[in-house]
């Protein structure tokens, strides 16, 4: 019998190995352990779940502010949306909890609410307990980064997952961060929190995975709709308390120094792998760059394997369960003796900027990735103001990109516009299937929302057949 110790059993990526492996026809013994409090994993607790609950209250107000034919303009109940919001999470976190409590009543499974830590390569010490592994597979997750900057342990930087609870804010902020997470909340922090912000961009301009008309796009939207200002090519150098309980910020930009000051910090500066406590040092593992494979495997240990966040690949909840399934899957063909299978997708990633009432989407490869790839690519794009459907809905700003070969394959698809994130799901299976661009339909369908794509594809189609 094979014994696997899964150490963050709560989470996306440890419950889709521990499911596969509680279903895996061959003998497996599995141990789950978890500290959690009460557990369900970030995506739940702290990340895609609670920040949606908070954003479309933020997306309604922004909407009927923008709205001509509506008069007067909501407030947005801060405590009642903190409320409505830990209701539903806590509801949801009850079934991920309810799933992996199930898995414990499986023989040969169990489930231990306790913290774990390295003792030895394959050896977890869990409270009065020592258990020897024949593989461990490491699911912790991430925890937020906050940047090494000089005076930063004199102030008292919010996070996101503070922001998420929060029932009432500043009249000002610095934001350090404009990543997909700081895209989310920063307009959150505008239309729901009334405050005047200043964001740090290190660049150009944001979302750097996608073209730049994309990135000067959102600087667009985020100035002139929610009245946010943004510091492109600036560098935070120092920060430091003021004297009213504040925050003063030295910064570089454009070659020049200068100083900022508002109420709060907020740190929405990504995260990092949580390997805290773990014991790593007890192992062979090295958790640096490129210390995962593609397979899931430890690059040190062939007998630990690590996903979701932690392993820095990707941090995404799809993936993340996705990379479960796969290293359970390789945790039984290593015990075998089989070749392991890479963990292999095709690129897909939403961000819910605008409060998600203008989403960004990016499916497969952009025109830059698909030339490093090795392909001559197409590039077509479209102003969803070109669509009527758009305007009629009060929603006339974003683009959109599709990419294809010179054979008529559709490599990639960006969307910056309302309902991008639903469409995305469509552009998946066309980009993952490898479908030719001219066989896709071209007719009237309702609802009328999607005609974008039918736009793309009859420019791309064109473009092909010349």
């Amino acid at each position: 019998m094979t014994h696997v110790a899964i150490v963050g059993a709560y989470g996306s990526a440890g419950v889709a190995v521990a499911q596969s492996l509680a279903d895996a026809e061959r003998d497996v013994e599995l141990t789950l352990i978890d500290d959690g409090e009460p557990g369900g994993g970030l995506c739940i607790l702290r990340g895609c779940m609670p920040s949606k609950a908070v954003l479309s209250a933020g997306a309604h107000r922004f909407q009927a502010r923008h709205d001509d034919r509506l008069s007067g303009t909501p407030e947005v109940d801060l405590s009642s949306v903190v409320e409505t919001k830990d209701e539903q999470v806590l509801g949801f976190a009850e079934h991920r909890r309810g799933a992996v409590h199930d898995l414990a009543e499986h023989e040969d499974v169990e489930l231990i609410h306790e913290t774990a830590r390295f003792t030895g390569p394959h050896t977890l010490a869990v409270d009065d307990r020592e258990i020897e592994a024949d593989y461990v597979v490491i699911a912790t997750g991430s925890t937020l980064n906050v940047p090494d900057l000089p005076g930063m342990e004199e102030v008292d930087p919010t996070g996101s997952a503070e922001v998420l609870d929060a029932t009432d804010f500043p009249d000002s902020g610095i934001v350090m961060g404009f990543g997909y997470v700081g895209l989310e909340l920063v307009p959150y922090l505008s239309e729901a929190g009334g405050m005047e912000l200043t964001v740090i961009e290190h660049d150009d301009r944001p979302v750097d995975e996608a073209p730049p008309g994309y990135g000067d796009t959102i600087l667009d939207l985020y100035r002139e709709e929610f009245g946010i200002e943004i510091l492109t090519n600036a560098r935070e150098r120092s920060v430091e308390p003021t004297a009213e309980g504040g925050v003063r910020m030295e910064l570089e930009r454009d070659g020049e120094v200068e100083t900022i000051e508002a109420d709060q910090l907020f740190t929405f500066t990504g995260r990092k792998p949580n390997l805290d406590g773990l014991g790593i040092e007890n192992t062979d593992l090295s958790p640096e760059a490129g210390w995962v494979e593609d397979t899931m495997q430890a690059r040190d240990d062939p007998r630990t394997f690590v996903v979701g966040d932690v392993n820095g690949h990707e941090p995404i909840l799809h993936v993340a369960k996705e990379q479960g399934f796969r290293a359970a899957e390789n945790v039984l063909a290593h015990a075998a003796g089989r070749d392991l299978e890479p963990y292999e997708n095709v690129h897909h990633h939403v961000i819910f900027s605008g409060l998600g009432v203008y989403p960004f989407a990016r499916l497969g490869h952009t025109a830059d990735s698909a030339r490093e790839a090795g392909y001559d690519p197409i590039e077509v794009s479209r102003e969803a103001s070109d669509d009527g459907v758009f305007k009629v809905k009060n929603v006339p700003e974003g683009l959109a990109t599709l990419v294809v070969a010179q054979d008529g394959t559709v490599l990639g698809y960006q969307g910056l516009h309302h309902h991008a994130d639903s469409m995305a799901k469509t552009m998946q299976i066309v980009v993952e299937l490898g479908l030719d661009v001219r066989e896709l339909p071209d007719r009237a369908y309702h609802p009328t929302l999607p005609e974008i794509l039918d736009g793309l594809f009859r420019e791309a189609s064109a473009e092909v057949d010349e």
